[in-house]
């Protein structure tokens, strides 16, 4: 079978960074157009990953040789050319978040599903095979009952003239951040967890919060302490905490395709070091958008996405956070 065919909408960092080296190299994808608002960018883009520069995102839509939409754009676009995506037949893959608003995603959710599209949210780590090793041994009982879990994703302070600070294009650190701890706890505590509390910060002279808390529960009595941040020293990682046992994992969001996870199974008995093999979340992540494609079949986490903006709404709003709408 030929490759599915993938046109670029936007040319952001994370695209030309880590989605489409992995586009190029996969056997079942090709990027073949490349539409931004920089024609210079558009072009150095498609040189270094295939394709044809298109001047655009309306063209790009228009191109019959395009089979599905990959869209890095700001979140605050996400919503109005997903849409257009789907309306013109194509099925996409978005960069998280979704959309700024659970109203806005279930409502694209549903118009994928109205018309027999694949809709997938960009979030990566989830395809990563430890975090599988991890409800595996929750599973067994390793670490007895879940009692809490705890899990931190933060990086240093950017530029001033990151997008990440302005509000009119969806910035903020909960959106950017703060979805991964969020996403890790729904995808190892489940769907039934509410916000007990939060907090956000918003740096000197920023428009948008830059670090902050949440407190989630489900409903049997599991804690989940999150934290997310732009201005921090750099963090990425979950301990899940249970009756007998811990379960540690350190670089959970965005690992390296070449690091070796190093899982801390802690017990009475002793700490138990998990070593495991190399694992690309990126390439398993465009090969689950291929092949929901090709199979027709509903987007990997489409539920848990839905689930995720609206955890993401009600931290935004509880009492205490000054994220911006």
């Amino acid at each position: 079978m030929r490759p599915l065919r993938i046109g670029l909408m936007g040319c952001a960092d994370i695209a030309r960074r880590r989605v489409l080296p992995a586009i190029a190299a996969a056997p079942d994808a090709e990027l073949v157009a490349v539409a931004g608002r920089d024609a210079a960018r558009a072009a150095d883009t498609a040189r270094r990953f295939g394709g044809r520069p298109v001047h655009g995102y309306e063209a790009l839509l228009e191109l019959a040789d395009v089979e599905a939409i990959y869209v890095p754009l700001p979140p605050a676009l996400h919503a109005r050319w997903v849409e257009a995506a789907l309306r013109a037949g194509r099925p996409v893959l978005a960069e998280k978040p979704l959309t700024t608003s659970a109203a806005e995603t279930g409502r694209l959710l549903a118009l994928a599903a109205e018309r027999g599209l694949v809709l997938m949210e960009n979030v990566m780590f989830v395809h990563h095979g430890q975090h599988a090793v991890v409800q595996k041994l929750v599973a067994e009982g390793r670490i007895g009952e879940p009692r809490s879990f705890h899990a931190a994703f933060a990086i240093p302070r950017r530029p001033d003239g990151d997008i990440r600070h302005r509000a009119d294009l969806g910035g903020g650190a909960l959106w950017d951040t703060g979805l991964y701890p969020v996403r890790a706890a729904l995808h190892l505590l489940g769907p039934d967890l509410t916000v007990a509390g939060a907090t956000a910060e918003r740096g000197p002279g920023r428009e948008v919060d830059t670090w902050g808390t949440a407190l989630l529960r489900s409903s049997g009595g599991v804690a989940a302490h999150l934290t997310f941040g732009l201005d921090n020293a750099y963090t990425s990682g979950y301990a899940l905490w249970g009756s007998e046992g811990k379960i540690i994992v350190d670089r959970a969001f965005t690992p390296p395709a070449d690091h070796r996870p190093a899982l801390l199974l802690e017990r009475p008995s002793g700490t138990e070091e998990l070593v495991l093999e190399p694992d690309d979340q990126v390439a398993r992540t465009v090969a689950a958008f291929v092949a929901a494609v090709r199979n027709g079949s509903l987007a990997p986490g489409a539920a848990d996405c839905l689930r995720q903006a609206e955890l993401l709404d009600d931290i935004r709003t509880t009492r205490g956070v000054s994220c911006p709408r």
